[in-house]
């Protein structure tokens, strides 16, 4: 069966079920080839690059404590992205389950993906085994994930899938614009950003043609409700990722054993808490396709993201 959405393809994307399953079909890696046994993180190099971390501007922390920051905000990042995946992964098959009858394409690369989250899942678990074991210090992150997941899909399914488009996105940037060409990050954790950016760049592609599925069903007046149920659970992230500073802060404290002034408490908390936000909503409200897919499918709620993302950035 021809997917009418496949015939009548958008100018602004030539993405086709066919040709992003065969993509995800060649990109194959296994969680055991990359990480685990002589594959191991280098704690004398920072994890994540300074566009997102943000620890040169902290000038009171000593260049040790900046790197111990700097690895802090690498677990916190691939913690929180396997909390979001643990709630993207139950979204995309019940969204493959109402396909079972159409395009088999269709399904099959959204079960792909559902797989490739799932290894995500699996990767990341992974990675927080190894950093534990190699940081000597237990850094708590956000959740549980299954109180976080299920307070996200409460929301209407095209809010979500708007939230996942834009995660997908903002994937994108970080690896290709701040992670790929600094080579003073541990290769190790750059490995596991760009094994994990390989199968997110399919993994847009279809969260596009998603949106324009869920969003042709809808009504006028459905759209514009949709935009607040969007903006509802971008603060709910936000309060998330505040939460998450503040458990940065802690484990940052146990393991350099020092005290904070309390203009020294402010600073940390101004500027990692841009950089959190930066990182997780900003620059994926702000990617050029994320907004050119909400130019085409919900212009005016593209307008007010961009006025939003002005918040975040």
């Amino acid at each position: 069966m021809i997917n009418v959405l496949e015939q009548t393809k958008p100018a602004y994307h030539r993405y086709t079920y066919r040709e992003t399953l065969a993509a995800s079909e060649r990109i194959f890696w296994r969680v055991e080839d990359i990480i685990g046994g002589d594959k191991r993180l280098d704690f004398n190099k920072p994890f994540m690059p300074e566009s997102l971390a943000r620890t040169d501007a902290l000038s009171f922390l000593s260049p040790a404590e900046r790197l111990a920051l700097n690895q802090i905000r690498g677990n916190g990042y691939l913690c929180v992205f396997g909390l979001l995946e643990e709630c993207i992964l139950p979204f995309v098959l019940d969204h493959a389950r109402s396909q079972l009858h159409k395009d088999e394409y269709r399904v099959r690369a959204f079960l792909e993906f559902a797989g490739e989250e799932a290894k995500h899942i699996h990767l990341f678990r992974r990675f927080r085994e190894e950093f534990e074991q190699g940081f000597g210090t237990k850094c708590e992150v956000i959740g549980p994930a299954s109180e976080i997941g299920a307070a996200i899909l409460s929301h209407d399914p095209l809010a979500v899938a708007l939230i996942v488009l834009q995660g997908e996105w903002m994937t994108q940037s970080h690896y290709l614009d701040s992670i790929k060409a600094d080579t003073q990050l541990d290769p190790q954790f750059k490995s596991l950003l760009k094994h994990h950016w390989m199968e997110e760049a399919q993994h847009a592609k279809l969260d596009t043609l998603m949106v324009e599925a869920i969003s042709s069903t809808y009504s006028d007046r459905q759209l514009e409700d949709v935009f607040e149920e969007y903006v509802a659970i971008v603060q709910f992230l936000d309060d998330g990722l505040r939460q998450q500073v503040d458990l940065d802060l802690e484990s940052l404290i146990r393991v350099t054993g020092r005290s904070f002034s309390e203009h020294e408490l402010e600073r940390f908390n101004e500027v990692q808490r841009q950089a959190i936000r930066w990182t997780f909503l900003g620059s994926g409200m702000t990617h050029p396709k994320f907004l050119v897919t909400l130019d085409h499918r919900l212009p005016e709620a593209s307008r007010r993201v961009r006025l939003m993302s002005l918040e975040f950035c």
